[in-house]
């Protein structure tokens, strides 16, 4: 019985590598040309998604990449003023430790056999068992599981559900090598994560594996067209930096000096999501995972429960190998009440960090009390 897996993110290929693990055979679908045709993002802060990782037998692999320094954390008000800061000690235990996604990625494509990984297949539709593709080309399946991501065309198949904006608009930079080009601002950094929130504005500077440091600036209870009314001119990167400092007037003036020191690499970003706690009648056939099926506010969740869905799936399809409908079942029961909850804590966190007094609060919940 053929897998079919739409998507070489995360969650698709922890699903394929926990399968292997178990002896099942699956094939992904990606529409990118090659692993290397696009940059993968940032770190991750993996937590519950160890669990995955384990179960994909490459938790030995994962502590390798991890960096468990990248746990620390720098809490600051737009004047300046410092509110939080935790340092990691060398020996702390790896609970939420840091990890490059791209690094994360190839860990499970090198885990898996050649072949597996279809690249420059991009989906376009699927009945009656065949998959088509932008090219004209067709593969056959019994199940097709939609890993790909917050714009999935596989999640047509299931829900009439669509991702909507959340208010939040972001514009990324980053500044590359930074310790050795701009050492005053890398030790202000540190070596994690270091956020600035108030005025309805935040930056979240985090240190990647690579030296780079990214930064992302979210301005808040912003519409769906604040781009094309911001001012930015994304085609002009020194223009569109000195727009965003302009944009951070009054902001103590060592966190513009960041946006100054970016190279060229201007993203915008719009934040959107499913609805929480979004469900669907099981399928036979066909089944999502990761941000096609759960996608939420960019707060620590969404990579983890990928992983987890991944290896879940893959232990359903493995422990019923000839009834895949009785293991889809399975795995979307424990998949919407799992994502519910964490799309829950995502929604209430997104709610906080877009509040008025926003760094007191994210304060209090690191240090209740």
């Amino acid at each position: 019985m053929t897998i079919a897996i739409v998507g070489a993110g995360l969650g698709g290929l922890t699903l394929a590598r926990v399968l292997h693990v178990h002896g099942v055979d699956a094939v992904v679908y990606e529409r990118e040309s090659s692993r290397g045709a696009r940059g993968q993002g940032g770190m991750l802060d993996i937590h519950s998604g160890q669990r995955a990782l384990r179960e994909a037998g490459l938790f030995d692999g994962f502590l390798a990449i991890a960096r468990g320094e990248g746990q620390d954390m720098r809490l600051f008000e737009p004047d300046g003023t410092l509110l939080l800061q935790e340092d990691t000690p060398d020996d702390a235990p790896l609970d939420r430790p840091e990890v490059d996604r791209a690094d994360l990625r190839d860990l499970l494509l090198d885990s898996l056999p050649e072949g597996a990984v279809r690249w420059g297949h991009a989906f376009d539709s699927a009945d009656n068992g065949v998959l088509r593709f932008a090219d004209g080309s067709r593969a056959a399946y019994d199940l097709l599981v939609g890993a790909d991501g917050a714009q999935s065309r596989v999640r047509a198949l299931l829900t009439d559900a669509r991702p909507a904006h959340l208010g939040q608009n972001v514009v990324e930079v980053g500044i590359p090598d930074i310790d050795r080009t701009h050492p005053d601002l890398a030790a202000m950094v540190g070596r994690g994560n270091h956020w600035v929130l108030g005025d309805g504005k935040s930056l979240a500077a985090q240190r990647n594996g690579d030296g780079r440091v990214r930064i992302g600036l979210s301005f808040h209870n912003t519409g769906e067209d604040w781009f094309a009314t911001s001012g930015i001119p994304f085609d002009d990167p020194p223009a569109a930096r000195a727009r965003l400092v302009d944009l951070l007037a009054g902001w103590d003036p060592r966190f513009t000096a960041l946006i100054a020191a970016c190279d060229d690499v201007v993203v915008p970003r719009s934040i959107t999501a499913l609805p929480v706690g979004l469900t669907w009648p099981s399928t036979p056939g066909a089944t999502l995972l990761g941000d096609a099926a759960h996608l939420m506010p960019p707060v620590g969740e969404g990579a983890n429960m990928a992983l987890l869905d991944g290896a879940l799936l893959g232990l359903a399809l493995a422990a019923h190998p000839d009834d895949f409908p009785t293991a889809v079942a399975e795995y979307e029961r424990e998949m919407f009440e799992r994502t519910s909850a964490a799309a829950r804590m995502s929604a209430d966190m997104q709610e906080l960090l877009m509040s008025p007094d926003a760094a007191r609060r994210l304060l209090a919940f690191f240090r209740p009390g």
